[in-house]
C-alpha cells in the first residue's frame, strides 16, 4: 500500500510575506542599533573597566588594529615612526621611558624651553608613556607583566641591548609565546651588524648618497628620512603580517628591519642601472650621454627621473629671489607634440633629431634648456595650470612653508594641526594611510609618565604595589 503524501504547507500570501518582510529588517535595524549603542558605551568607559569589553568584541573594532596592544621601547625615530603609525591604526602603544628622563628627542631641537619638543611630538602621537626602570628588580616585574599583556614588543635598541636587560627570545617566549618581537637594527647579519647607525649612515650605506646629487660634486644625502622613517614604516608592514599570520597558527615570531635594508630597497632603480651599466658600458637616459664619461659604478645623475621617461628640474619666474621658484618637467614620449606646441617648437614634431625619443636622448640637456626658456616667462603654478592641460607630467617644488599653509593637505588629514597642554598648537604630519573603514584621530603625544598609574592599575598592580614601586624608583 502506497505511502499518503505529506501535506504541503499552506501557500503566505502577498499581504502576509511583506510584514514578514518588514518584521525581519526591524529586527534587523534593533540589532545594529544596540550594537551602535554598546560601542559608544564601550568608547566612553575608563580604560580599565574596557578590558573585558575588548576583548568581547576582538576581531570587532572600529579601528583596524584595536584589539592590538604595542609594548613600545623605541626612541628617536625609527621606531618611533613605526609605532605611531600602529597607533593611528587603532593599537594601544604603550612607550616605556626612563623616570625622569624619557626619550631623548623629548629635550632636542627644543624651540621653546622646558618642553617636550616637535621632534618628540612629531613621532609620538596617539601613545601611552609609562616610566620604568628595567634594572631595577621592582620595574623589571612590570615589564614582564608588560610583555604578559601585550601583542608585540618593538625595539630598536643597539644589538644586544635587549638580551642584558633580561628580555633573551626565549625568556620573551616563555613569558608570552603569542609574542612578536619587532626590531630595527642598522644593518643585517653580516660584518657590520654591531656598527651604530643613524640616518644619514643608512642612507650612505645603502646606496642613496653615492647616487645623489651631480656629476661634479661629492655624494649627498636627502632630506626625505629614508633610513629612519623609511625602515619604520617597513617594520610596521612587518608587524601587521606577523599578527596577521598569528590568528592562523597562534605563534608570535621576530619581525627584523635592517635600515641599510630598506634604504637599498627604496634605491632599487639605482642597482638595475648598475646591471644595465656593467652590460653595456653606458646609460643613455643619463646626463653623461654622450659628451661624459662613465665608469664602473652608476654615476650621480642630478635631476634626471631615474625612469623610463627624461626629466630636469627647470628655473620659473621669480627664481632669482625665490630660491623653489621651479619646476620638475618630464618629456613624456606621448605628449611631445603637446610640449612642442605650447613652448613654440613645432618644428620638433616631425625634425628627425627630435621626432623620436631615442633620438631626443643625446640632446635632452638642449631640450631642456629651450623649455627653461619657457618656463622662465610663467610662475611655477601659472607654468603646472597650462601643462596640465595637456596632460604633461609636472610638478612645482613646494617648499615646507607653502606646504605648511596648503589647505587641501590639511582637508585630508596628510597635515594636522595638534593642541598640546605646554606647547599650545603646532603642525604634524598625520596618517598618509587612509583607511574607508578605519578614521584616523590625531591626538597629542603624551607627557613623562603621563599613563603610568593607569597602566600599572590595567596590570593588575594595586594601590599599595604602585606606591612601593615608586618608593624604590622602579617606576
Amino acid at each position: 500500500m502506497a505511502k499518503a503524501k505529506a501535506s504541503a504547507k499552506p501557500k503566505r500570501s502577498a499581504t502576509t510575506k511583506r510584514l514578514v518582510a518588514k518584521k525581519m529588517r526591524a529586527k534587523t535595524v534593533v540589532r545594529a542599533r544596540a550594537k551602535n549603542n554598546a560601542a559608544r558605551k564601550v568608547a566612553k568607559a575608563p580604560r580599565a573597566s574596557r578590558e573585558k569589553v575588548v576583548k568581547a568584541r576582538r576581531g570587532k573594532g572600529e579601528r583596524a588594529l584595536d584589539d592590538v596592544r604595542i609594548l613600545d621601547m623605541t626612541h628617536v625615530q625609527s621606531g618611533p615612526t613605526c609605532t605611531q603609525l600602529l597607533a593611528w591604526l587603532g593599537a594601544d602603544v604603550i612607550k616605556v621611558e626612563r623616570p625622569g628622563v624619557g626619550d631623548i628627542t623629548r629635550g632636542q631641537l627644543r624651540d621653546i624651553p622646558d618642553v617636550d619638543s616637535l621632534y618628540f611630538t612629531m613621532l609620538n602621537h596617539n601613545k601611552r608613556s609609562i616610566t620604568l626602570d628595567a634594572k631595577n628588580p621592582a620595574g623589571r616585574k612590570v615589564l614582564e607583566a608588560l610583555v604578559r599583556h601585550c601583542d608585540v614588543l618593538v625595539e630598536n635598541f643597539a644589538p644586544g641591548a635587549l638580551d642584558r636587560m633580561g628580555l633573551t627570545w626565549a625568556r620573551i617566549q616563555s613569558l608570552n609565546p603569542r609574542m612578536i618581537l619587532a626590531s630595527v637594527k642598522g644593518f643585517g647579519p653580516g660584518p657590520y651588524e654591531d656598527c651604530k647607525v643613524y640616518e644619514n649612515v643608512a642612507q650612505c650605506a645603502g646606496g642613496s648618497a653615492s647616487t645623489t646629487g651631480f656629476d661634479d660634486g661629492p655624494p649627498l644625502v636627502t632630506g626625505a628620512q629614508i633610513g629612519d622613517s623609511g625602515t619604520g614604516l617597513n617594520l610596521a608592514l612587518g608587524i601587521v603580517a606577523a599578527l596577521y599570520q598569528r590568528t592562523m597558527n597562534g605563534k608570535g615570531q621576530k619581525v627584523l628591519c635592517a635600515m641599510q635594508d630598506g634604504v637599498l630597497n627604496l634605491c632599487r632603480v639605482k642597482l638595475r642601472d648598475q646591471q644595465r651599466l656593467a652590460r653595456n658600458g653606458k646609460l643613455t637616459e643619463y646626463p653623461q650621454h654622450p659628451h661624459g664619461r662613465f665608469g664602473e659604478s652608476v654615476p650621480r645623475a642630478g635631476n634626471a627621473s631615474g625612469g623610463g621617461q627624461p626629466g630636469w628640474i627647470l628655473k620659473c619666474k621669480g627664481w632669482e629671489t625665490d630660491p623653489n621658484a621651479y619646476i620638475y618637467f618630464i618629456t613624456q614620449a606621448p605628449v611631445w607634440e603637446a610640449i612642442c606646441k605650447v613652448i613654440g617648437k613645432e618644428e620638433w614634431i616631425t625634425h628627425p633629431d627630435y621626432a623620436k625619443p631615442v633620438a631626443r636622448l643625446p640632446r635632452l640637456m638642449e631640450i631642456f634648456a629651450t623649455i627653461e626658456q619657457w618656463t622662465m616667462t610663467k610662475t611655477k603654478f601659472e607654468a603646472m595650470e597650462i601643462l596640465n592641460k595637456y596632460d604633461i607630467p609636472c610638478g612645482p617644488i613646494l617648499s615646507m612653508k607653502e606646504l605648511a599653509e596648503e589647505q587641501s593637505l590639511r582637508a585630508t588629514g596628510t597635515v594636522v594641526e595638534v593642541d598640546h597642554p605646554t606647547r599650545g598648537k603646532y603642525l604634524t604630519v598625520g596618517n598618509p594611510i587612509k583607511l574607508s573603514a578605519s578614521s584616523t584621530e590625531v591626538r597629542r603625544s603624551p607627557l613623562l609618565g603621563e599613563h603610568t598609574d593607569e597602566i600599572l592599575a590595567e596590570l593588575g598592580f594595586d594601590a599599595d604595589e604602585v606606591a612601593a614601586a615608586r618608593a624604590q624608583g622602579a617606576v
